[in-house]
């Protein structure tokens, strides 16, 4: 069914030339309304959009000015990997997708901090407009599929908007109307090792994650199985994304064992690497193709040129 999807949404709209901590100046966020729109069958909610994000540079920690300097450069480092994607994303919505305890949240933060756009979270975005405290409950009164309607009408209205960081459920890629409104910005899949994944949400409990919330003795390998199926079931809609950032590869290149030492400043840098490759790719056969228009066409006929898609 079609969730009663009449949201008004005010968010605080991080100024794109706002930065804090060790990205510098003070300029105070512009506030702006976002409405998403859709037949209100059900009272009009106020969600608060994109809170404050945390400064990227850490405080001085007992390991002394070491880590102080790595904490400056990582902020240092993303700031420039932002400056090289803003210009191509040119508006775009960035949508983040992949597995429950991914990281999405964290690293969508940061991303629309340090992009100066609006963070939102579907599944909140649901409860509030459903009016209820969590995505549990949803399924426990309504059902999943109910669940997945609202879902898909939240993204249905946050695709017509602008500079947002979106993280999405972690099954919202099994609807391919879902993918349709993502489409329209930017899609990018946080991959994460499946035993990592268990680990994090053995340790925080699966009282929130109703796919998960199964009584058993053992938290890990009740989590490890079921996330196991989740895998193989989604895995061709994960593929759909525009970018595949890989912790296991990425902690690798870093020299770490495990993508737990990875932090989400590393993470948030790494999706702005391959974002900005994508995007010098996406050009670069542009190129080529409109190469081979000139060879084939009158250079004044170019049916593409101004209307070439982004992917």
């Amino acid at each position: 069914m079609e969730a009663a999807a009449g949201l008004a949404m005010q968010s605080r709209a991080v100024g794109a030339g706002r930065r804090n901590g060790a990205l510098g100046g003070d300029r105070p966020a512009r506030a702006a309304t976002l409405r998403v729109g859709g037949p209100a069958a059900a009272p009009a909610l106020r969600v608060r959009g994109a809170r404050p994000v945390a400064p990227l540079c850490c405080v001085q920690t007992s390991r002394g000015h070491q880590s102080l300097h790595n904490s400056v450069d990582e902020a240092l480092l993303l700031k420039r990997k932002a400056e090289e994607v803003q210009f191509e994303l040119n508006g775009r919505c960035i949508y983040l997708v992949g597995m429950m305890g991914s990281g999405k949240s964290t690293v969508g933060k940061i991303l629309a901090e340090v992009l100066g756009y609006s963070y939102f979270d579907s599944d909140s975005l649901v409860e509030q407009a459903v009016g209820m405290p969590s995505v549990a409950q949803i399924f426990k009164v309504h059902s999943e599929a109910f669940f997945r309607d609202s879902e898909s009408s939240v993204l249905r209205d946050l695709s017509s908007m602008h500079r947002l960081v979106v993280a999405t459920g972690g099954g919202a890629v099994i609807r391919p109307v879902n993918w349709r409104y993502m489409k329209k910005g930017l899609s990018i899949m946080l991959d994460v090792p499946l035993d990592a994944l268990a680990k994090r949400i053995a340790q925080v409990g699966t009282a929130s994650r109703p796919l998960l919330d199964q009584p058993s003795a053992d938290p890990y390998t009740a989590a490890f199985t079921k996330l196991s199926l989740l895998a193989e079931q989604r895995g061709d809609a994960y593929a759909n994304a525009d970018v595949r950032v890989s912790l296991e590869e990425l902690a690798a290149k870093k020299g770490h064992d495990d993508v737990s030492q990875l932090t989400p400043t590393d993470i948030a840098v790494e999706v702005l690497y391959f974002s900005s490759r994508l995007f010098l790719c996406f050009y670069f056969c542009k190129e080529l193709f409109m190469c081979k228009w000139h060879i084939t066409l009158s250079p004044m006929h170019h049916p593409l040129e101004n209307n070439f898609p982004l992917m």
